[in-house]
């Protein structure tokens, strides 16, 4: 008896609600083409700001329909270790740690690791 109780019924799958008396916000269509040939069509919002480039679904950047390619920021190269290692100590500094924990190597008072 309760297996027919919901009958026709598909629970948490669908809304009661209705999409009467809904308004959406206004929206366009952005067309973006690859270089490959592929062609990628976005809504966005009236009120978004579209961007000229978007990644295409084969990895290189597709650009905006009618729009020019932006310009390539200079960006400082990315800091090593090195880098922040030399900000702390001078060179000279480093030789000198170096040599003191070889000697300590060699004359056994400090363990090798793996």
């Amino acid at each position: 008896m309760a297996n027919r109780s919901l009958r026709g019924m598909r629970i948490g799958s669908h809304s009661m609600e209705t999409e009467a008396g809904v308004e959406f916000a206004p929206r366009l269509q952005a067309h973006y083409d690859c270089p490959n040939g592929h062609t990628i069509i976005l809504p966005f919002s009236v009120e978004a700001d579209v961007p000229v480039v978007w990644e295409c679904r084969c990895g290189e950047e597709a650009l905006l329909r009618d729009a020019s390619r932006p310009e390539v920021k200079a960006g400082k190269a990315p800091r090593t270790h090195w880098d922040m290692l030399l900000e702390r100590r001078t060179v000279g500094e480093l030789q000198e740690l170096l040599d003191e924990r070889l000697d300590l190597l060699r004359s056994g008072k400090l363990r090798r690791s793996a």
